[in-house]
């Protein structure tokens, strides 16, 4: 079997690509703090990836047959309010991956986002042109640009939205509105914020997709351009909640830190060619609430 060194294995998505791993991989989880056993039964090893030597002597032990990397500082505003931090994750951390694969001669697929375009012009295919409006977006198109210039073979799969079920260090959408909605208490929700949102699972057999296929740059949206507040409502409706629960807002409505495109929407035809299928909102969500929805 090959040895597939998975970073950021226990989040939201890594816990889903952990468990979609084929039998040709041998998954070598990694997480920032604590070591989880992963969905297969396979442990995790921790690591600080922005201690460089630390990093080094972990890759120098795995040795990998190819770098699938999803760790991140992935909330907007929490990238707003430390710069600094948000560059050693998701640049200066990602860099020295994209080095020491090429050093070992191996594959490298990077996690990057839907939200390095502005919003202005969806929706984005691979040749769009990157123009974010939030440090997130600036510091993950900084990542892809210096990755590439240090491994001219990496693959940048740009994602969505993303739902499904909750993993160990992260609820997801989800779980979080529904316990919500038991409560009784309301959800806003915007309606003038427009994404393709997929489910984990699905994004997670596209990432292995473009780990065989090993495009430049792979859009890994879903198959529907959705406002968060429609997501909301088709949610709500399978799972039985009265939709007054599901609050309409606007990004205006809400002052956050990081400033918010109004429509990301993906164009992931090219992946959609290769192979890769999302399933609609209410086909997925079916899937992921199980019986009676």
């Amino acid at each position: 079997m090959k040895r597939l060194l998975l970073t950021g294995a226990s989040g939201f998505l890594g816990w889903q690509v952990a468990g979609h791993a084929q039998d040709e991989w041998d998954v070598v989880g990694v997480t920032c703090r604590h070591a989880v056993t992963l969905p297969r039964g396979q442990i995790s090893l921790t690591a600080d990836l922005t201690d460089t030597a630390a990093v080094k002597h972990l890759f120098a032990g795995a040795r990998p047959d190819a770098v699938l990397h999803l760790a991140a500082l992935a909330d907007p505003n929490a990238c707003q309010r430390d710069p600094e931090r948000s560059l050693a994750v998701n640049v200066t951390a990602s860099v020295t991956l994209a080095g020491l694969c090429v050093e070992a001669g191996i594959p490298c697929v990077f996690a990057s986002t839907d939200l390095v375009f502005d919003g202005r012009h969806a929706p984005y295919d691979e040749t769009a042109l990157p123009a974010p409006v939030n440090l997130y977006g600036e510091h993950k198109l900084l990542a892809e640009k210096e990755m590439r210039l240090r491994c001219p073979q990496l693959t940048v799969c740009r994602l969505p939205l993303m739902y499904g079920p909750p993993g160990p260090a992260a609820q997801g959408f989800v779980a979080t509105a529904l316990a919500a909605w038991r409560a009784g208490k309301p959800v806003r929700l915007f309606t003038d914020e427009f994404r393709t949102p997929a489910l984990t699972g699905d994004v997670a057999a596209g990432l292995f997709l473009a780990l065989r296929e090993r495009p430049a740059v792979l859009h890994l949206g879903g198959p529907e351009r959705l406002s968060r507040h429609a997501f909301g409502l088709i949610l709500a409706q399978l799972a039985g909640v009265d939709p007054v629960l599901v609050q309409p807002c606007r990004q205006a409505d809400v002052p956050m830190p990081a400033p918010r495109p109004a429509d990301v929407s993906l164009n992931s035809r090219r992946a959609f060619t290769l192979g890769y299928h999302p399933r609609p909102a209410i086909e997925a969500l079916r899937t992921l609430l199980g019986p009676p929805f």
